[in-house]
């Protein structure tokens, strides 16, 4: 059971990851996202959603 959780939660990280370089982002604070935790991915991918970026970044790929 330990192992299932560990890799859903290895799956969802990395799932945060790819999202947020689809978006551009690498690093913020000098931190690269792969030395964010889960919680700190959720709360960006979480803010990128809800502020309407996701729709801006797909609006200017169909326009640029």
């Amino acid at each position: 059971m330990k192992i299932l959780l560990r890799k859903a939660g290895q799956e969802k990280r990395q799932f945060l990851i790819d999202e947020l370089l689809k978006f551009g982002i690498y690093k913020k604070n000098n931190k690269h996202l792969y030395e964010w935790n889960l919680c700190e991915l959720e709360k960006e991918y979480h803010y990128i959603v809800t502020n309407g970026l996701v729709e801006q970044r797909k609006n200017n790929l169909v326009m640029g």
